[in-house]
């Protein structure tokens, strides 16, 4: 999957175009507000015949009831367009465990209703921020599934998390979706991952998906999905009094998507 992310100024009907001519299988975005832009984007979709992931990020309120309102409208918001899967942001990470957990069975229980798997995604600020606070979360739930981004984890805990084997293991077990983007000790982004001062950190990341594939082939899942989820300034950094990016965030993502597919290809 190509992300949306960083591209919103494009007409969408142009990305889709570009990125079905760069080898993608589908796109990863949030649904639109405008009802006029969702409809040129699920006909993009259709016309380029790409699949589509959505994103769960827009829930908010300020307590956690209203919070959990407004999660529950923006799940249903999120089925739109006949996603492959929702990815959500779930919770907060100042919201107590009981109350983020309250919100993993609300999107269970949409999961179930509407048979729409949802995924929390391991993001900075979230359910999923911390892995040593992740493992509360695997504990309590052994359902949950997630969409693995661990570039947050390794920039929250300042590791490649030689010390949470036990959540890392758990979180290979339970990586529903990939968010193919590379981390490092201070940061969720490396500034360019083809860069041979960042191999270390590209191996890091390369060593975990293939355990995170293996499993999924493991569980009889005929495909597995990836979103190379470099993301553009301010996550990509930018070239000191020119305000220029450092890279490409599109060729970034081509080069992860082929190193992907490569790597991948005789799955499963």
């Amino acid at each position: 999957m190509a992300p949306l992310w960083g591209h919103e100024h494009v007409d969408v009907t142009v990305f889709c175009r570009r990125i079905k001519e760069a080898g993608y299988d589908g796109l990863d975005t949030w649904i639109p507000d405008n009802p006029a832009v969702q409809r040129q984007l699920f006909e993009a979709l259709q016309k380029e015949e790409l699949l589509l992931i959505t994103q769960q990020h827009q829930a908010h309120g300020k307590d956690f009831s209203a919070f959990k309102e407004s999660f529950r409208h923006y799940l249903e918001f999120s089925a739109q367009g006949g996603p492959m899967l929702i990815n959500s942001h779930t919770g907060t990470d100042y919201f107590s465990l009981q109350q983020n957990l309250e919100l993993i069975d609300i999107a269970g229980e949409f999961s179930h209703k509407n048979g729409v798997v949802v995924t929390h995604e391991t993001h900075r600020g979230r359910v999923g921020f911390h892995p040593g606070v992740m493992q509360d979360y695997f504990r309590a739930r052994p359902e949950l599934l997630i969409t693995a981004d661990l570039s947050h984890w390794v920039c929250v805990s300042e590791s490649f998390l030689e010390n949470f084997q036990d959540p890392l293991d758990q979180a290979i077990a339970r990586a529903h979706h990939i968010h193919a983007r590379v981390g490092f000790e201070e940061g969720p982004q490396v500034p360019d991952p083809r860069a041979p001062e960042w191999k270390y950190a590209l191996d890091h990341f390369v060593g975990w998906w293939d355990r995170m594939v293996e499993s999924r082939r493991k569980a009889g899942a005929k495909m597995v999905t990836f979103t190379t989820e470099f993301g553009p300034p301010l996550y990509l950094p930018k070239i000191p009094f020119k305000n220029e990016p450092v890279a490409d965030q599109f060729e970034i993502n081509v080069f992860m998507k082929d190193l992907l597919r490569q790597r991948y290809l005789t799955f499963p």
